[in-house]
Protein backbone atom coordinates (compact mmCIF):
# COMPACT_ATOMS: atom_id res chain seq x y z
CA UNK A 1 0.00 0.00 0.00
CA UNK A 2 1.44 3.24 -1.12
CA UNK A 3 0.50 6.10 1.06
CA UNK A 4 2.36 8.79 -0.62
CA UNK A 5 0.35 11.48 -2.67
CA UNK A 6 0.56 10.61 -6.49
CA UNK A 7 2.90 8.56 -7.75
CA UNK A 8 5.66 10.39 -7.09
CA UNK A 9 9.13 8.59 -5.72
CA UNK A 10 11.01 9.80 -3.03
CA UNK A 11 13.97 11.59 -3.71
CA UNK A 12 17.40 11.25 -1.95
CA UNK A 13 18.55 14.15 0.60
CA UNK A 14 20.62 16.86 -1.60
CA UNK A 15 21.97 18.33 2.01
CA UNK A 16 23.92 16.10 3.85
CA UNK A 17 24.76 16.42 7.74
CA UNK A 18 28.06 17.16 9.16
CA UNK A 19 26.85 17.23 12.69
CA UNK A 20 28.55 13.45 13.44
CA UNK A 21 32.18 14.56 11.75
CA UNK A 22 32.17 17.95 13.79
CA UNK A 23 31.56 15.82 17.08
CA UNK A 24 34.77 13.61 16.14
CA UNK A 25 36.81 16.06 14.96
CA UNK A 26 36.02 18.13 18.45
CA UNK A 27 36.85 15.00 19.99
CA UNK A 28 40.36 14.39 18.62
CA UNK A 29 40.88 18.25 19.31
CA UNK A 30 40.27 17.66 22.95
CA UNK A 31 42.52 14.64 22.93
CA UNK A 32 45.32 15.89 21.28
CA UNK A 33 45.58 19.28 23.64
CA UNK A 34 45.15 17.01 27.17
CA UNK A 35 48.17 14.25 25.78
CA UNK A 36 49.96 17.21 24.88
CA UNK A 37 50.18 18.93 28.19
CA UNK A 38 51.81 15.77 29.40
CA UNK A 39 54.72 15.63 27.04
CA UNK A 40 57.49 18.02 28.92
CA UNK A 41 59.42 20.12 26.53
CA UNK A 42 63.04 21.12 27.27
CA UNK A 43 64.19 24.34 25.67
CA UNK A 44 67.81 23.54 26.36
CA UNK A 45 69.28 21.09 23.87
CA UNK A 46 70.99 18.37 25.29
CA UNK A 47 72.49 15.69 23.74
CA UNK A 48 72.04 12.71 27.09
CA UNK A 49 73.12 9.00 26.59
CA UNK A 50 70.78 6.47 25.28
CA UNK A 51 69.57 3.79 27.94
CA UNK A 52 68.10 0.09 26.96
CA UNK A 53 65.29 0.65 30.19
CA UNK A 54 63.65 3.49 31.50
CA UNK A 55 61.41 5.24 33.59
CA UNK A 56 58.68 8.00 33.74
CA UNK A 57 58.62 10.50 36.37
CA UNK A 58 56.48 12.62 38.27
CA UNK A 59 54.85 15.78 37.32
CA UNK A 60 56.73 17.07 40.46
CA UNK A 61 60.46 17.51 39.22
CA UNK A 62 63.07 20.41 39.35
CA UNK A 63 65.36 20.07 36.13
CA UNK A 64 69.26 20.27 35.79
CA UNK A 65 70.53 20.77 32.37
CA UNK A 66 74.15 20.36 31.95
CA UNK A 67 75.81 21.34 28.49
CA UNK A 68 78.54 19.96 26.95
CA UNK A 69 80.48 24.04 27.86
CA UNK A 70 79.86 23.25 31.58
CA UNK A 71 76.62 25.52 31.28
CA UNK A 72 73.68 24.45 34.22
CA UNK A 73 70.24 25.65 34.16
CA UNK A 74 67.90 25.18 36.58
CA UNK A 75 64.23 24.57 35.68
CA UNK A 76 65.41 26.58 32.15
CA UNK A 77 66.89 29.42 33.74
CA UNK A 78 71.07 29.31 33.48
CA UNK A 79 72.78 29.26 36.85
CA UNK A 80 76.21 29.95 37.39
CA UNK A 81 78.65 26.97 39.12
CA UNK A 82 78.52 28.99 41.94
CA UNK A 83 75.02 29.30 42.39
CA UNK A 84 74.16 26.32 41.83
CA UNK A 85 72.98 24.60 45.21
CA UNK A 86 71.12 27.73 46.45
CA UNK A 87 69.08 27.66 42.86
CA UNK A 88 68.34 24.17 43.43
CA UNK A 89 67.39 24.68 46.92
CA UNK A 90 64.90 27.52 46.10
CA UNK A 91 63.21 25.19 43.50
CA UNK A 92 62.88 22.40 45.86
CA UNK A 93 61.25 24.62 48.30
CA UNK A 94 58.74 25.46 45.31
CA UNK A 95 57.82 22.52 44.94
CA UNK A 96 58.31 20.11 48.11
CA UNK A 97 58.97 16.00 47.45
CA UNK A 98 59.89 16.68 44.09
CA UNK A 99 62.32 14.87 41.80
CA UNK A 100 65.36 16.09 40.80
CA UNK A 101 66.14 15.31 36.93
CA UNK A 102 69.82 15.20 35.66
CA UNK A 103 69.99 16.01 32.11
CA UNK A 104 73.45 15.96 31.47
CA UNK A 105 75.05 15.93 27.34
CA UNK A 106 77.12 13.07 26.70
CA UNK A 107 79.81 14.85 26.29
CA UNK A 108 79.44 16.62 29.45
CA UNK A 109 81.79 16.04 32.38
CA UNK A 110 80.83 13.07 34.81
CA UNK A 111 82.28 15.50 37.43
CA UNK A 112 79.46 18.02 37.16
CA UNK A 113 77.16 15.85 37.33
CA UNK A 114 78.05 14.23 39.89
CA UNK A 115 77.95 17.24 42.26
CA UNK A 116 74.34 18.15 40.86
CA UNK A 117 73.41 14.77 42.45
CA UNK A 118 75.81 15.65 45.56
CA UNK A 119 73.10 18.63 45.99
CA UNK A 120 70.30 16.98 45.27
CA UNK A 121 71.38 13.88 47.94
CA UNK A 122 72.18 16.49 50.57
CA UNK A 123 68.71 17.78 49.86
CA UNK A 124 67.12 14.35 50.19
CA UNK A 125 65.77 14.48 46.71
CA UNK A 126 64.94 11.43 44.66
CA UNK A 127 67.42 11.87 41.84
CA UNK A 128 66.52 10.63 38.35
CA UNK A 129 69.48 10.62 35.43
CA UNK A 130 67.96 11.34 32.01
CA UNK A 131 68.16 9.48 28.75
CA UNK A 132 66.83 8.71 25.97
CA UNK A 133 65.19 4.97 25.18
CA UNK A 134 67.68 3.29 22.75
CA UNK A 135 65.54 2.84 19.68
CA UNK A 136 65.50 -1.15 18.12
Amino acid sequence: MDFRKGSKKMEPLAMFSQSSLTDIILLLLIFFLLTSSFVTNFGIRVNVPRAEAGTTTEAQQISVAITSEGNFFVDGEQVARGNLSIAIREADQRRPNSTLVVRADRDARVEDAVNVMNIGRALNLNIVMATERESS
